[in-house]
């Protein structure tokens, strides 16, 4: 998602409010031997839904209007092709995933006049690519004939073979189009980016790993932005200079993923901490063991927790260590300023996903709304031919409360966790932890079953059928799981439970019985003694 600029007064230069996050994992070091694509659409403003667009067939002369995916402002109009792909949210039917994050990188390079934004591009991609080469080339195209209307992007780009990282940027006023490079991740390794752009240096004559504009120096040397040999020239230093915000607010996401799967990392945790931009990290690592989906899905969890940084432990997190903090992220104190952390589950995200791309089978779309810490993703099949109305585009807004949303449930439930994190947080997460768990073992019969199918719209009806019942169920659990928190957990209390369910106090007036009252950690008491002990002291 785009990031939404705030300029601000800070030591290091302008800062940023930064957003989405993607963690991507070749076939080679997956579990299951599919390619996973991470995804949150972090945004202020973004209404979670699921984006499904059927396959079409289009008569000549037929045109697509192009509205900037952020703002919804109209962009133009651009000709739409003879027959376009089924999308469903971030993949297509044929496995192709794309996502993003956005970087921003050299203001100036800016287009007024492009056409194509940077969501337009993921999802008119999708409809008219197969492959992951595929869509790297209609991207290039697209933007060179229509103009690029964003900012710099990194977008992740997969299919159930091989999984790419393409950066790009807007010539600007100094031509149209895009400079661009792609690079291919080494299958058995997993990749990473959080708003900041990763590629440095990059082989020249290898096309089968990395693909670029033929441009891409020649224009960054036009502008000044470089001035070394072709074999020394890094895309990242020369339209994206690091700063500290992509380093404290960016890059340390992309640090702490690595740290979870990999060895070794901790000797980047200066560069994390947005100390030392000399010390960059790989652009891929290979990790210590193969990557499991439900692995993958708790590392969109993250909060730092367990390193320097962690969100829950300092006295920000106040007395039940909640992992959040408000905008704005940075403040200033004495002229001093400081800011907080922004890790890769945040309170602001719309819609999150892990796109999983399998050799021989179906893809699955991973699709949750709000908050990765507090919602569970439901499995979604690319060749469903509907979208459950729980996630559609037509099932309430931002503005629009609605009862059958499952962007609203899950907000209502993570809006009453957030008030005690330390004790709510957890319950919530042990029911995500066992629906997660539940629908992989879950999708094992059903691919079984898409599988003996004798043809693909006895696939498909399979699929549309386990999808749509399956976000349904989710949605239903979590409307249950709202109430049993609000009954349990209501004015500061825990109400006690046996295997009968909440104890009453045996007159039959369902009047509660031991009823716990955990107070605050420790750490907020002696921060409130510290500060106003001389008025709360009890006089003996």
């Amino acid at each position: 998602m785009k990031k939404l600029i705030l300029t601000l007064a800070f030591a290091v230069g302008a800062i940023t409010a930064y957003a989405c996050t993607n963690f991507i994992v070749t076939k080679g070091a997956s579990t299951d031997g599919s390619v996973m694509v991470t995804y949150a659409a972090d945004s202020h403003q973004l209404y979670g839904a699921l984006y499904f667009i059927p396959k079409g067939n289009f008569k000549p002369g037929t045109m697509l209007r192009v509205d900037e995916w952020d703002t919804g402002k109209y962009l133009g109009d651009i000709p739409q092709i003879p027959t376009t792909y089924t999308t469903v949210g971030n993949m297509n039917e044929h496995s192709l995933i794309i996502t993003e994050t956005t970087y921003g990188g050299r203001a100036e390079l800016e287009d007024a006049n492009g056409v194509m934004d940077y969501g337009s591009l993921i999802y008119i991609t999708l409809q008219r690519a197969k492959t992951a080469r595929e869509a790297i080339a209609v991207i290039a195209d697209l933007t060179a004939t229509y103009g690029y209307a964003s900012s710099g992007e990194s977008f992740s780009i997969a299919d159930a073979d091989e999984a790419w990282i393409m950066e790009l940027i807007s010539k600007g006023k100094y031509g149209k189009g895009i400079v661009w490079v792609a690079r291919r991740i080494p299958d058995g390794y997993v990749s990473a980016h959080a708003n900041q752009a990763r590629i440095t240096t990059f082989p020249l004559n290898d096309p089968e790993n990395c693909l670029y504009s033929e441009d891409v120096i020649s224009f960054a040397r036009e502008r000044g932005y470089f001035s070394g040999s072709d074999e020394e020239f890094s895309f990242c230093d020369a339209y994206a200079p690091i700063d500290f915000g992509g380093m404290r607010g960016c890059e340390a996401r992309v640090w702490s993923f690595f740290r979870t799967v990999a060895d070794g990392m901790d000797k980047y945790i200066d560069f994390a901490m947005g100390v030392n931009p000399q010390n960059k990290m790989p652009l891929w690592v290979k990790p210590r063991t193969k990557v499991s989906p439900k692995v993958l899905f708790d590392a969109m969890r993250d909060h730092y927790e367990g390193t320097p940084i962690d969100m829950t432990t300092d006295i920000g997190a106040g007395g039940h260590a909640l992992p959040y903090r408000w905008r704005p992220m940075y403040f200033t104190v004495d002229g001093v300023e400081y800011c907080n952390e922004r890790a890769t589950a945040t309170q602001q995200t719309g819609f999150w996903l892990c796109g999983q791309a399998r050799k021989d089978k179906v893809g699955i779309l991973w699709f949750g709304t709000d908050d990765a810490a507090t919602s569970a993703l439901t499995p979604i099949y690319v060749n469903t031919t509907e979208c459950p109305w729980c996630l559609s585009e037509e099932n309430g807004s931002m503005l629009k409360y609605s009862d059958t949303s499952m962007f609203w449930i899950t907000n209502r439930v993570a809006q009453f966790a957030y008030l005690r994190y330390d004790i709510i947080g957890k319950k919530v997460r042990e029911n995500v932890d066992a629906w997660e768990n539940n629908m992989l073992k879950d999708v094992e019969s059903v691919d079984n079953a898409i599988a003996t199918a004798p043809n693909a719209k006895k696939k498909a009806k399979i699929a549309t059928k386990y999808t749509l019942n399956r976000a349904q169920q989710l949605f239903d659990k979590w409307v249950e799981l709202d109430k049993y928190l609000m009954i349990k957990y209501i004015d500061g209390n825990v109400k006690s439970e046996d295997n009968n369910g909440f104890i009453d106090n045996g007159n039959g007036k369902d009047i509660p019985d031991k009823i716990q009252q955990p107070g605050y950690s420790e750490k907020w008491k002696r921060a409130v003694a510290a500060d106003n002990g001389r008025i709360l002291e009890v006089v003996k």
